[in-house]
């Protein structure tokens, strides 16, 4: 049978490829725009829930972290930095991994380390002058496998198991916003009398460009019970 090149049906066939990576460009965009959180999560078991406060029970997870002897702004710009880096490749593993956070999609790594995948929350807490970030890293990661930061003041930690108080919220995480709901999770906690085991600290689970009132932040803290 003889076949009819036809030049017509390539461009079509172009046409709607790339029809369709702008649509999926664009829904990415939105989801992130309007708070859609894309990225694996650390893993929990909700125990009590009472409107936005809830008790938690977190599940043994590794986590790269670094600390930063600066004001909450600047610690957090530095810190994130160092964090991207490592997770971009500033280690010593040698597979490349694809990352899902929308941020991936602008980074730009030539080193031969591992990638990994974002995940979220990104956690602050404050430790004298200084304030400690982290990230967690996906469930696939053992503290035995994880690829070790080149940074050396980047570090991999293995978190417990533990339980965990928690209070979210939406808008921007000011630090008037942080106080007063700290302040609101500590009573809450009094109230029902439950002991709290650590200071508070601070997640967050959207990209920079999540609109305000889309976005996800939570204080929390340890809790005996």
């Amino acid at each position: 049978m003889k076949t009819t090149f036809r030049p017509g049906a390539r461009v079509i066939s172009f046409a709607r490829r790339m029809l369709l990576t702008a649509v999926t460009l664009i829904f990415t965009a939105a989801c992130s725009v309007f708070g859609v959180e894309s990225v694996e999560q650390a893993s929990y078991t909700v125990v009590k829930k009472d409107g936005d406060f809830e008790i938690r029970d977190y599940d043994p997870m590794v986590v790269v972290e670094t600390r930063v002897d600066a004001n909450f702004r600047k610690a957090g710009n530095a810190a994130f930095k160092k964090l991207f880096a490592y997770i971009s490749g500033e280690n010593t593993g040698t597979e490349e991994i694809a990352m899902t956070a929308p941020v991936v999609a602008a980074q730009d790594d030539s080193s031969d380390g591992e990638k990994i995948a974002m995940t979220a929350p990104v956690t602050a807490s404050s430790e004298g002058n200084a304030w400690v970030y982290r990230f967690v890293l996906p469930q696939s990661y053992q503290i035995e496998t994880a690829p070790r930061p080149l940074d050396p003041e980047v570090e991999l930690l293995e978190v417990p198991a533990r339980r965990v108080a928690a209070i979210r919220f939406s808008g921007r995480s000011t630090e008037k916003a942080r106080q007063q709901k700290t302040e609101e999770l500590k009573e809450w906690l009094s109230s029902a009398g439950i002991e709290a085991a650590s200071d508070a600290r601070w997640a967050g689970y959207n990209s920079p460009w999540a609109l305000p009132p889309f976005r996800r932040n939570e204080v929390l803290v340890d809790v005996d019970e």
